[in-house]
């Protein structure tokens, strides 16, 4: 059959909702796909809007853009119809056949092709025009080939500033927001870096419970504490309940936690039996089961493992290297934590320099921010943030809070101006700092 009628209407829909969400799928297939392919006029309609947009722009339309086109169709009957299905096929979320639909697609729309041609070549014959029969069938055989060399800059200007570019997940602080633009984004990394017990796990909770009432599904990884309890702090993050206390107030727990728009998941893995690999084990058992996480929350990376026989610096290098690439190919955030150490105890804020074993775990992450909270400041309920690092805007700022490591709420109060900290060209760290940071870069690259 010509037409992906066999497949039946889900599966129609399943590859609309691939081709206007996966540029890259598109760009692969647009040469061969026809609207004429599709069983109903509204599917034709898309894909042709579709395919017109992307030969245009070179990018994928969004939902405003089909707005403006549906509003063109003069015909009523036929415009309501192409509502409900762009209302379906945006509404179509990852399915675990999802790899199957693109690839057996991709096969009709090849079949398609090399038929065509082959029809094609019989004319040809006739008059014996070869050379032209063959070029024909080669120019078949080779199509739907994978057609991604990167970001074309002169022709892709408007993927960059279309408003899905970088997708970016909030975090509960509006001075960090602003600072990355948004949160943080699409196969970024961010890094906590605290003293022991200074709240960094809570800080974590914070990050993820947040997500989750914006409406994101989050998996949250935890390496030192038990899953359990684990929950019993998103508890108490949820209700503003002391996490001391949310035992005994389980039926405000289950009130709360019907309101929540987002989904969690909490894994459980000893210190030290789990790597990179393992995560990613786990995500994809997710996404097998239909669960598609927005965010990972991973507390905290230095207690993954490593195979290597290495020092444990590079050992940590590796590990961190490894993360920042599993957020790559999984293309979402991923927030973690690290320790400091001992010398950053004594200090109200802690600098690039003060970070445990390794400075390469903070060039290999997109976003570091650190957590001071000395004695007086836990029995205060306060404490400094500092950015050590930011990709998407400044950094070398400094923040007083205010924090109840009983429920994770933190707030942030004031700005701490310390000009004084900051190295002459204003780039945010320490002239010590930035000769840690080069020792460091010299090790890893060994140049």
């Amino acid at each position: 059959m010509s037409k992906l009628e066999q497949y039946g209407h889900n599966f129609q829909v399943k590859v609309l909702s691939t081709l206007i969400k996966d540029k890259e799928f598109l760009q692969q297939v647009a040469d061969i796909v026809s609207p004429d392919f599709f069983d109903n006029e509204a599917n034709k309609w898309i894909i042709g809007k579709t395919l017109e947009y992307f030969n245009n722009f070179r990018t994928t339309p969004t939902m405003e853009v089909f707005k403006v086109e549906v509003d063109k169709v003069k015909n009523e009957i036929h415009q309501v119809a192409i509502k409900e299905q762009l209302k379906e096929t945006f509404r179509s979320t990852k399915s675990p056949d999802l790899e199957f639909v693109k690839q057996t697609f991709l096969d009709f729309c090849r079949n398609q092709t090399l038929k065509s041609a082959l029809l094609s070549s019989v004319d040809l014959l006739e008059i014996g025009n070869y050379e032209d029969i063959r070029r024909l069938i080669d120019n078949a055989l080779k199509a739907g080939v994978e057609k991604n060399l990167g970001h074309d800059y002169i022709d892709e200007i408007e993927e960059r500033y279309k408003e899905e570019a970088r997708n970016t997940i909030e975090t509960p602080w509006k001075e960090i927001n602003q600072l990355l633009s948004g949160g943080l984004g699409t196969g970024d990394l961010g890094l906590f870096v605290g003293n022991p017990g200074g709240g960094k796990s809570w800080a974590l909770v914070a990050l993820g419970g947040h997500a989750v009432k914006l409406g994101y599904t989050v998996l949250h990884y935890t390496l030192e504490l038990s899953d359990v309890y684990v929950g019993q702090r998103y508890d108490a993050f949820f209700t503003e309940i002391p996490v001391n206390e949310i035992k005994i107030h389980k039926s405000t727990v289950k009130e709360e936690l019907g309101n929540l728009r987002g989904k969690l998941y909490i894994k459980q893995y000893p210190a030290g039996k789990a790597n990179v690999n393992t995560i990613l084990a786990h995500v994809d058992k997710c996404r097998g089961q239909g669960i598609e996480p927005d965010l990972i929350v991973l507390d905290y990376a230095d207690l993954l493992y490593t195979r290597n026989g290495k020092e444990k610096r590079d050992k940590l290098d590796d590990i961190y290297t490894s993360l920042r690439g599993l957020a790559t190919e999984l293309k979402i955030p991923i927030w973690t934590a690290s320790q400091s150490n001992r010398s950053a105890a004594r200090d109200s804020i802690i600098q690039g320099d003060q970070i445990a074993e390794s400075y390469s775990k903070i060039m290999i992450s997109d976003f570091a921010i650190s957590l001071s909270r000395r004695t007086e400041d836990k029995e205060n309920g306060t404490g400094r943030f500092h950015i050590m690092k930011n990709r998407y805007g400044a950094d070398g700022l400094t923040f007083d809070a205010l924090m109840d490591t009983s429920t994770g709420k933190i707030n942030f109060t004031s700005r701490i101006h310390n000009e004084g900290n900051q190295s002459p060209d204003g780039a945010g760290f320490t002239g010590n700092e930035r000769r840690n940071l080069q020792r460091a870069a010299e090790n890893i690259f060994n140049f």
